[in-house]
């Protein structure tokens, strides 16, 4: 919730700078109860803390991987639930969140598609994934190096009022203060909601789940095509008003003797060609109900080599496989992926109901 929004709910005969001192205490100290504002009369701090609760998610369960990633559970008001990851690295770390509980996209190497759409998020609960895991994890944003991924469960683009609102309020230097160069937002390709965000003041950057070279190929793998069809995809790309320091990431998730050749790599060099873009390679993240499976790490160099002579070309390092916390695994699961060791973590006090 905003300034604006704050002040409504204090009702008339508070002054707006009262407004200001709660959204200050919400979001940039981070309080987590109303009655510990210790800036406004306790007389307000008590009918705050009476009528209403910050609501932050609470953690459900939390899965530590051997490779030091996290992935949360994390229950919201009406008992649903969501997963968040944080992935640390030497000198950064980076916060991977939802923007709906399950996903309607139904890519089909991707494990949250197989559980449907349950509802969209709300601003504060995309916002509260971000707060609730730097409160875990100690992280003092924006002191600390942290980078912002919408690539959770969920395609942010078919929930963007929300997406953008909790954008501005994570990115207000008031409030979380993280610079929107640090955030992204990733879509699977729906045409005129990327025109949409490009026209939003306060707005992520772009990426975009390509995973294929030919209409043919994104079809099969990646039903939304069939309504937004690749050409039209990439001339909104290619109309996407970019900022002077931006570039658009384009997403591929490589797939065994599907759309892992040499001849693809060319394709997407050609779909690609005067864009100002880089391209990020997944190998396929494995999981039970996903009929495809992961190339080997000579496929994936040999098309890295090809798209890397054109364009800025990295292979994303899968994190936290051992507890499906990686790229595409997002599916409320409560066992190891591949039988590496790792420790779920249940945290005190709550009930876990899944």
């Amino acid at each position: 919730m905003d300034v604006a929004g704050l002040h409504a709910l204090l009702g008339a005969g508070e002054p707006e700078f009262r407004a200001r001192q709660i959204y200050e205490a919400l979001y940039r100290r981070r309080v987590t109860a109303m009655d510990a504002i210790s800036n406004i009369p306790k007389s307000l701090r008590v009918k705050l803390a009476t009528e209403h609760a910050i609501g932050w998610p609470e953690i459900e369960r939390r899965f530590d991987s051997a490779d030091g990633t996290r992935r949360y559970l994390l229950r919201l008001s009406d008992e649903k639930t969501v997963e968040t990851v944080w992935m640390p690295e030497a000198g950064r770390s980076t916060i991977c969140i939802s923007s709906q509980v399950g996903c309607p996209v139904n890519c089909r190497f991707c494990l949250t598609a197989l559980m449907g759409l349950e509802r969209n998020l709300t601003a504060g609960e995309i916002v509260g994934q971000v707060l609730r895991v730097c409160q875990d994890c100690e992280i003092e944003a924006p002191e600390d190096r942290l980078n912002i991924v919408m690539m959770g469960q969920g395609e942010p683009l078919l929930n963007l009022e929300n997406v953008l609102r909790a954008t501005r309020l994570l990115t207000d230097p008031k409030g979380v203060a993280i610079s929107p160069r640090r955030i992204t937002v990733s879509t699977a390709g729906n045409v005129p909601k990327i025109a949409e965000l490009g026209r939003a003041e306060a707005r992520p950057k772009l990426a975009i789940s390509l995973n294929a070279s030919t209409e043919e190929q994104r079809q099969e793998i990646m039903p939304i095509t069939r309504k937004y069809h690749l050409r039209d995809l990439m001339e909104a790309c290619r109309a996407y008003p970019l900022r002077p320091w931006e570039k658009l990431t384009f997403e591929y998730v490589l797939l065994k003797d599907f759309n892992d050749s040499d001849a693809d790599a060319k394709r997407v060099t050609k779909l690609l060609a005067n864009l100002n873009a880089k391209v990020n390679l997944i190998a396929l993240n494995p999981g039970p109900g996903i009929p495809y499976q992961t190339p080997s790490p000579e496929r994936v160099a040999s098309f890295q080599n090809i798209v890397r002579r054109w364009f800025s070309c990295f292979v994303r390092k899968p994190r936290g496989l051992d507890v499906y916390a990686a790229c595409g695994q997002l599916k409320r699961m409560e066992t190891t992926s591949i039988g590496v060791a790792s420790t779920a973590v249940v945290v005190p006090g709550l009930q876990v109901h899944q």
